[in-house]
């Protein structure tokens, strides 16, 4: 499963626009972005949007935020009862 929509919608770039820079035309990058594209397709979206493949494949990770002060990595964990 990829993360296309979300990286999109986080950066506030619209489909319409992604297709602008990779110089398609938005059916294109709607049908990519709805289906099962290559890892081929992923890597052009990748350098298009300036991230890596991973973090349009890879999900989230919630339990582990950063401050926004200091930096530092906050691991949350469930109460146990």
């Amino acid at each position: 499963m990829h993360r296309i929509k979300e990286v999109l919608n986080e950066k506030g770039i619209s489909q319409k626009k992604l297709a602008e820079i990779m110089g398609v035309e938005p059916p294109a990058i709607s049908y990519i972005v709805n289906g099962n594209p290559t890892i081929g397709k992923l890597e052009e979206i990748a350098n298009a949007l300036g991230i890596s493949v991973v973090e349009l494949i890879e999900k989230k990770d919630y339990s582990r935020i950063t401050c926004p002060y200091c930096g530092k990595h906050i691991v949350i964990e469930a109460k146990e009862d």
